[in-house]
């Protein structure tokens, strides 16, 4: 079965309109469906609830006339190819129609049904390789664009790695200077505080190299949802007293409320997530102050809520908060790689949840993360 062509017919006079009409159906009846439009404001409504293929556009129209007339057609349809019927003493306005962006034009009075045929078939096939063209640019500015973002990451990555790395590094040196030789100086407890230090940087690089491991099994599709069934409660539990090992003078409080013990989620995204968020609590939060962590399970959902009292984050930069390698812009000297809130928001959205982030300068930062208590999926 012949599905027809569209054709959209913009052309106030009757006689013109008929001996077109009848051309197409001398060429081939099933092959065009032809659609009259005596006005523009008519064909205007026509595009925009109808689909064509083409336009065959007269000029002069009760309601609008000259280039106006192209210009208005090409507005509502850019991409539909368009071939312009003019008469004798109006080629002039045809040619620069055409320059404008029609495909071609023909003359009333000196049109047969093959040069009919003929325009109408090469207006559209001109018109499907400039949209190949328009395709072929746009895909082209998307990978100019996503090598330019490409280059930028290579760039912070470089920046990052070379600080992050260069402190640990800077301390293994000079705690091994120290260790050299035989110095009757060097007490074995400060011996030991110098493999402490060593030991703690060798940690730090460590660290900072599983999270550019981890992000690029993420962004590489290396990484995958793998539920299994999880008491959080527990879960929490034990990664709040892990991390107040090391929260100095920072204290971590952790509440739960409604039945968490039966959860469906990937334990391994879940550390991560929680690891960032409550390490990032700490290091920005004042020496002295309460982090707390909340857990609330209802309705087959997990709500966990981790709330600081620390330098919060600026307005400018909530925008770019999960960008890889931001980081907000009063930091100051408190070290930190970018990376962490990304990783967060990437397991967070392999869980198909959600996060949430509040924050005031000065006072502290909410974070929000809302997780289905889930079943396990195929």
């Amino acid at each position: 079965m012949v599905i027809p062509t569209p054709v959209l017919l913009v052309e106030d006079n009757i006689a013109d309109a008929y001996l077109l009409m009848d051309m197409l159906k001398e060429a081939d009846e099933q092959q065009w469906q032809v659609v009259q439009a005596k006005r523009l404001s008519s064909a205007l409504e026509y595009l925009r609830n109808s689909h064509f293929d083409i336009i065959l556009l007269d000029l002069t129209l009760p309601d609008s006339k000259g280039l106006n007339t192209v210009t208005q057609i090409q507005a509502a349809a850019r991409d539909l190819p368009i071939v312009v019927l003019t008469g004798l003493d109006d080629q002039e306005l045809a040619v620069q129609a055409v320059a404008l962006g029609a495909q071609d034009y023909l003359v009333k009075g000196e049109i047969a049904t093959d040069t009919l045929m003929r325009a109408i078939r090469y207006a559209m096939e001109r018109g499907r390789i400039l949209q190949q063209l328009q395709e072929s640019e746009r895909r082209t500015l998307i990978a100019l664009e996503k090598e330019r973002e490409l280059n930028q990451l290579k760039s912070s990555f470089v920046s990052m790695v070379s600080h992050e790395f260069r402190t640990p590094m800077t301390t293994i040196r000079l705690c091994a200077e120290k260790l050299q030789g035989d110095n009757p100086q060097l007490t074995p407890e400060r011996r030991n505080q110098y493999l402490d230090l060593m030991q703690g940087s060798i940690a730090d690089m460590l660290q900072l190299l599983d999270e550019v491991l981890f992000l690029g099994r993420i962004d590489t599709g290396g990484l995958h949802y793998e539920p299994t069934t999880l008491n959080l409660e527990d879960f929490c539990c034990e990664l709040t007293e892990t991390l107040q090992l090391s929260a100095s003078d920072r204290k971590l409080t952790f509440t739960c409320q409604g039945d968490c013990t039966q959860a469906v989620m990937d334990a391994i995204l879940l550390r991560h997530i929680f690891t960032n968020l409550l390490s990032n609590a700490i290091k920005y939060s004042r020496a002295g102050s309460t982090i707390q962590f909340g857990l609330t399970c209802e309705d087959s959902t997990a709500t966990f809520q981790i709330q600081d009292q620390g330098i919060g984050i600026p307005v400018s930069d909530r925008k770019r908060l999960f960008e890889t390698f931001h980081r907000a812009t009063n930091v100051g000297s408190i070290q930190g790689t970018g990376l962490g809130l990304s990783i967060v928001k990437k397991c967070v959205d392999l869980h198909q949840g959600q996060i949430q982030i509040e924050s005031e300068v000065n006072v502290g930062t909410t974070v929000t993360v809302t997780l289905s208590l889930g079943k396990m999926r195929v």
